[in-house]
């Protein structure tokens, strides 16, 4: 499995504009084979930075992801509403199990 997690600033006057194509995207997104868990989320304590995460089944799925047109789109979308650079990593992640 693969996982994306990180964080983007957007700013403020505009943040509205990066909820709209983030929520596009993120619905777009979860239709994708091999996309498990795809979702934005707000800081509680800043809602100007948004937290990415997403689940992947493998590393292919993930690379098509990135081909896909609603992929060009949000990219274009989200370059003018960022505060500044992206901090997002990818994880593989070799098991899972739940937390009891």
């Amino acid at each position: 499995m693969i996982v994306i997690a990180g964080k983007v600033a957007v700013r403020h006057e505009r943040r509205d504009e990066a909820v709209r194509a983030a929520l596009a995207m993120a619905e777009a997104t979860r239709k994708e084979a091999g996309c498990i868990a795809y979702q934005f989320s707000s800081d509680l304590a800043d809602p100007d930075t948004i937290y990415i995460f997403e689940e992947w089944e493998s590393g292919e799925d993930l690379a098509r992801h990135f081909q896909t047109q609603h992929m060009r789109v949000f990219r274009e979308q989200i370059a003018g509403l960022l505060a500044g650079p992206p901090a997002i990593k990818r994880y593989s992640i070799e098991s899972v199990s739940a937390m009891t």
